[in-house]
């Protein structure tokens, strides 16, 4: 392996297809079958966690060990291309053709730029169809990587922090550091990802973006398609929904905070699950992303992998697409430990909302419910006595009193942060109150209080 591709790939960090170890052990086995059982890849002996690099030598004894230890994997694993570059030594791991591959402490995966023992389960799960080839590894006949856009690599390299400067003088090393590239074919995956034109190549890249009025899909008043790479998708999904989704701002320590009636993060999650686990090769179907007036639904094609249970559903972190993950992961956007379910629910019912339901046939479906007291209302029917929209007002009003009751020193910032409404939202209610007679503010404006009368 060249010098460049050594600096370069240190520079990118682990990943799917790379591996740092400080110092040469026989333990190096796992790693060997962990990247057999993905997509191939290197280790990298003298090189620290961080990327820096601490310096390995290769002997004839290192060398023949680490080769007999690949052969006494399970099935055999031939080892061709072990090479000292400078302080480094580099070992290349092929992709197997015979997976499932086991060493003497057990079966082992690639997650997140980690070596993870793997469950008799999981091993199922991943494995159960060995002969099937993913589509986000399947080349891609119509791209070139002169098809490539480097602006989007350089979106990507900024996500993940990374000051490598992308050029079409070093794009080729690039993309295959990162496993889109391999023998002069950029993959799906790469595609999806990179393409400048990714509607061109692959035309059911596709996230649909509609707001509804109502509960149901029969009346749109907003709707947006986008066919275009991956990370692009999330971020105009997540512009589409803070466009839809009621806000309101908190002031803490004279700094505006704006809360969505659903937590962003919760939705992100959502998404990036999308993206990840969309089975790319259901031609003719899309990620959608619907926002209702009771809740939102993120759905894309593709059920539980193949072997796992509704059970396992949240226990074990099985990734339909490995390659797309990586990158993700290497942008930050994916949780090391597949703790995305958990995180959501965690997010909805820190912020007092009803738990996510997730519904799996051939689709898998997301469904994060609105605050009522936030959402949009339906129309009121003519034999009801009040209008929803005065309900409201009523609920809150009831808060207020009750507060005021319990608290007759309270601020008005103080309420507005107990109920989540603005100030000038309390200043209204307050208003309100006082012209109905129920409760009357006793001395100076800062220093008096208030009396709950009726």
């Amino acid at each position: 392996m060249k010098s460049e591709e050594i600096k370069l790939l240190i520079r990118e960090g682990e990943g799917l297809t790379v591996e740092f170890k400080e110092k040469y052990t026989p333990k190096i086995d796992r790693d060997i079958v962990a990247l057999a059982n993905s997509r191939g890849g290197s280790v990298l002996l003298g090189v620290s966690d961080g990327g820096k690099i601490t310096g390995e030598k290769l002997t004839n004894h290192m060398k023949a060990e680490i080769c007999s230890l690949a052969r006494n994997c399970d099935p055999h694993i031939s080892i061709t291309k072990i090479s000292q570059t400078g302080d480094v030594v580099a070992i290349a791991v092929p992709e197997g053709l015979e997976k499932p591959y086991s060493c003497s402490s057990g079966y082992f995966r690639r997650l997140d730029g980690m070596t993870q023992k793997m469950t008799q389960k999981e091993v199922r799960g991943i494995f159960r169809e060995t002969t099937d080839r993913l589509f986000e590894s399947l080349p891609c006949p119509d791209i070139r990587p002169v098809d490539i856009s480097i602006g989007k690599i350089r979106d990507f390299l900024r996500e993940t922090g990374t000051s490598f400067k992308i050029s079409k003088t070093n794009l080729e090393p690039f993309l295959s550091s990162v496993g889109v590239y391999k023998g002069g074919v950029v993959n799906n995956a790469g595609a999806l990802m990179f393409a400048d034109n990714v509607d061109r190549v692959i035309p059911h890249c596709e996230i649909v973006l509609c707001a509804f009025k109502g509960t149901n899909k029969t009346v749109i008043y907003d709707r947006k398609d986008v066919r275009d790479d991956l990370l692009t998708q999330i971020n105009e999904a997540m512009a589409f929904l803070k466009k839809h989704l009621n806000v309101r701002s908190e002031i803490r320590e004279l700094t505006r905070r704006d809360i969505y009636e659903i937590p962003l993060d919760a939705l992100r999650e959502a998404l990036v699950n999308a993206i990840v686990h969309r089975d790319y090769s259901m031609r003719g179907t899309s990620i959608f992303v619907g926002v209702f007036d009771d809740r939102v639904e993120v759905e894309n094609p593709g059920g539980l992998p193949s072997g796992l249970s509704p059970l396992d559903f949240g226990k074990i972190s099985v990734r339909r697409n490995l390659l797309i993950a990586d990158l993700f992961h290497r942008m930050g956007k994916v949780e090391r430990i597949g703790s995305g379910i958990k995180r959501m629910r965690d997010l909805m019912f820190a912020a007092g909302l009803k738990e996510p339901c997730f519904e799996m046939t051939s689709f898998f479906r997301a469904v994060f419910y609105r605050n009522p007291e936030y959402t949009l209302k339906r129309a009121a029917k003519p034999s009801e006595e009040k209008t929803t929209q005065e309900t409201t007002q009523e609920t809150t009003q009831e808060k207020i009193f009750a507060l005021l009751k319990a608290h007759p020193a309270i601020t008005r910032r103080e309420l507005a942060a107990k109920i989540g409404i603005s100030s000038d939202g309390v200043k209204y209610h307050l208003n309100r109150l006082k012209l109905s007679g129920r409760v009357r503010h006793v001395g100076p404006t800062k220093a008096g209080h208030w009396e709950a009368l009726k």
